[in-house]
């Protein structure tokens, strides 16, 4: 049997802040996966609590230029 995969939460919250911000715009997983360049497949990892899969800083600044944002607004104020 696998064992769970749990992220940390710093990536839980970014992936989660991508998310609703993907959702908020009307993007797809395949829409951002054409932007960082990568799977469709493997947005869909980022977007799920069972694989390990995250974003990098690379993919955060990528996602900033499309998003018109910083890279810090995927990020929390405080430390979690």
């Amino acid at each position: 049997m696998p064992r769970k995969v749990k992220k940390r939460s710093i990536d839980e919250f970014v992936i989660d802040r991508v998310k609703e911000m993907r959702s908020e715009a009307g993007f797809s997983q395949e829409d951002i996966a054409v932007w960082l360049d990568v799977s469709g497949g493997f947005i869909g990892q980022i977007e799920s609590r069972n694989f390990r899969a995250k974003y990098n800083l690379h993919h955060l600044n990528e996602l900033a230029k499309k998003f018109k944002c910083s890279p810090r607004d995927f990020l929390p104020e405080q430390p979690l």
